[in-house]
């Protein structure tokens, strides 16, 4: 190889590593960004299991329950997916803490399908916090059962009565979830039903609805649904303060 094409190819590297890496640092940004807008959230209720569990210092067991949002798709690395950021957060803010996280979701799951999922992906692992993405298949994709809300507080009783801390992880903001007005009612059903049986609702469309208002972009992916990295990266974050501080 001749000495020229030697240089070129040096720029080339080096320039790629200065896009990405400004990619990265973008990315980060628009994170943090959309972070600030928690400001006065809340899960909305207390995690006594968790709680517990963290302040003697037990391993905590953390199931993340759910469709693509959970699984992280469309994201290049692995370990990126909010419930992996939201398990960081915690341990930045508790490093004695001992935590795992079991990822149960699902691409492309509705609620009824989670459900007949609980057995087996979920209370096998005897889990001390479930944290449930859920309803934004129905309300895009699959329709809205009539059913729904009562399937869903079914579903609660039964992680509740496994003595699990229960989060309910409402819609993502983003263009195909407001197409139609099957997001409101999806947002109704899932804010009453964590009204109802006094668990966690973490405010995901209101998160990020504040954030894009305000001028944050780049939370969602070219798709118009999917979250990006830093879509990721701020939900999870804000999960993991808001379960730090439901638990103290």
């Amino acid at each position: 190889m001749s000495k020229p094409n030697r240089h070129l190819i040096w720029l080339l590297v080096a320039s790629s590593a200065f896009v990405f890496g400004g990619r990265a640092q973008a990315q980060q940004a628009a994170g943090d960004a959309c972070l600030a807008f928690k400001k006065g959230m809340s899960l909305g209720t207390s995690l006594a299991r968790t709680r517990t569990k963290l302040q003697a210092g037990e391993p905590l067991v953390v199931v993340a329950l759910g469709s693509s949002s959970t699984t992280g798709f469309g994201l290049l690395r692995s370990g990126g997916a909010f419930p992996d950021v939201m398990k960081q957060e915690l341990l930045r803010l508790r490093p004695s803490a001992r935590i795992e996280l079991i990822n149960s979701g699902r691409i492309m799951e509705n609620i009824s399908e989670n459900v007949a999922r609980l057995d087996n992906d979920v209370l096998r692992y005897k889990p001390d916090l479930v944290v449930w993405q859920l309803g934004s298949n129905d309300a895009v994709w699959r329709g809205i059962a009539d059913n729904a809300k009562e399937m869903l507080n079914g579903a609660v009783k039964r992680l509740k009565a496994a003595n699990a801390d229960v989060i309910l992880v409402d819609l993502q903001y983003a263009p195909l979830v407001l197409l139609t007005s099957r997001h409101a009612k999806m947002e109704k059903i899932i804010a009453e039903v964590a009204r109802e049986q006094n668990v966690g609702q973490f405010p995901r469309f209101t998160l990020m609805k504040k954030a894009i208002d305000g001028g944050v972009s780049g939370l969602v992916g070219w798709d118009g649904l999917h979250k990006t990295a830093e879509g990721h990266r701020c939900i999870g974050k804000a999960l993991g303060q808001m379960i730090d501080t439901a638990a103290r």
